[in-house]
């Protein structure tokens, strides 16, 4: 594929909001994660939290679309430059030559459990105050986005569970490529909400501890919420540092609802076909940023896969010991935290993972590893075996 220049990038989560909160946790090993305080959930797990989003208000004028996705969505927007940099863009392309892509899994579905609290009794109908297609209707986050900017470009929600906003990197690539727009904002959301907390949890998926991916005693995830936002431009030439999104590449498990192909043979075609879409070989990948859930089953699926294509030189790692599982914005903020790892010279370890897994067979690495990062594979995997991995690199 012809490669994209990642122009800007913003991010928030349990890290804190920027992108230095989350390189420096990265550097000094700081997790996010913390006992669950959320509202009234009564689960002995950690989740990580975005602190403040109770007091944040939404603009003015974008009023009705007042929920947690998108009050945690506006913070990121306003971090790093980021609205600068699309009002830059908007200068040089023009408000409708710029693309909204955006993933999330849950959206605004908080919001629909809130106003399920407040019911008429004796109606049944859910209060006056609640705005379904600003807030839960999962198209709203893209909608927020694209008025937050008063761009005009073509505007997309992918909702595909874990790989949402890495799938998206795909879907503005292809518009990009096929002349529908010069730019785009590619990212996404997901916050808490009692649904996935207990589903998950129902579904004997949730740690009591902080998560501890690739440990021989791991036992499930822990739940968070981030959001994180790239700007994706079409440049003939690339200057040299630039970084660049190099390849993608997409398949579908077709085996299970919420298992992914034992084998992991569907993770395995979405890494070679990022690989081949970059014109790269494995050896050229110095670092591979796991899906990690810390489930027994994905790892162990991934792990065949990361192995399959890489053997066990090259270092790999998943970093929701730090975040948590964010669910619809795992993609982008795994991608952005890959991008830090190539800008930082710093390959992040694993927290809480004290004895690795012996059956698993990848160079994963516990311990943070300074060394230069030039091109790294980030993996994201949803249910339904809907599995994306993207290639990043800065230009030489």
């Amino acid at each position: 594929m012809q490669p994209l220049v990642i122009s800007r990038t913003a991010i928030v989560n349990s890290l804190g909001a920027g992108l230095a909160a989350t390189a420096n946790a990265l550097r000094d090993r700081r997790s996010g994660l913390a006992p669950c305080a959320f509202e009234n959930v009564a689960l002995n797990t950690y989740v990580g939290q975005v602190a403040g989003l109770e007091n944040e208000r939404i603009r003015p004028d974008l009023a009705e679309y007042d929920c947690r996705n998108n009050r945690l969505a506006q913070v990121g927007l306003q971090q790093d430059g980021f609205a600068e940099s699309i009002e830059a863009a908007i200068q040089k392309y023009g408000a409708d030559r710029i693309g909204v892509f955006m993933g999330t899994s849950t959206s605004g579905i908080l919001q629909t459990e809130l106003a399920y609290r407040r019911r008429d009794s004796e109606s049944g109908a859910l209060p006056a105050d609640f705005h379904y297609a600003q807030t839960q209707n999962t198209f709203s986050l893209a909608d927020f986005v694209q008025r937050y900017f008063g761009l005009k470009g073509p505007s997309v929600v992918v909702s595909s569970a874990c790989s949402s906003t890495a799938k998206v990197f795909g879907n503005a690539a292809r518009m990009i490529a096929a002349g529908v727009c010069d730019a785009a904002i590619v990212g996404g959301v997901d916050t808490l909400c009692l649904t996935t907390l207990y589903g998950f949890n129902s579904l004997g998926l949730v740690s009591q501890s902080p998560c501890r991916p690739y440990d021989v005693n791991r036992d499930g995830i822990s739940l968070g919420e981030g959001a994180g936002f790239a700007l994706l431009e079409k440049q003939s030439t690339q200057s040299a540092g630039e970084m660049l999104l190099l390849g993608i590449g997409e398949s579908s498990d077709a085996y299970h609802m919420s298992t992914p192909h034992p084998e992991g043979m569907g993770a395995k075609l979405a890494i070679q076909s990022a690989l081949n879409a970059a014109g790269l070989r494995p050896e050229d990948i110095d670092y591979v940023n796991l899906h990690g859930t810390s489930t027994k089953s994905n790892d162990a699926s991934e792990d065949k896969a990361v192995y399959g294509v890489f053997g066990a030189k090259t270092p790999c790692s998943s970093t929701k010991g730090w975040t948590g599982h964010l669910l619809g914005a795992a993609g982008i903020t795994e991608a952005i935290i890959s991008m830090l790892a190539i800008e930082n010279s710093l390959i992040p370890g694993s927290l809480n993972t004290l004895d690795l897994d012996p059956e698993l067979k990848s160079n994963y690495q516990i311990n943070n590893l300074a060394i230069p990062v030039n091109r790294v594979v980030s993996n994201s995997f949803g249910f339904g075996g809907s599995n994306c991995s993207l290639v990043l690199g800065r230009a030489i």
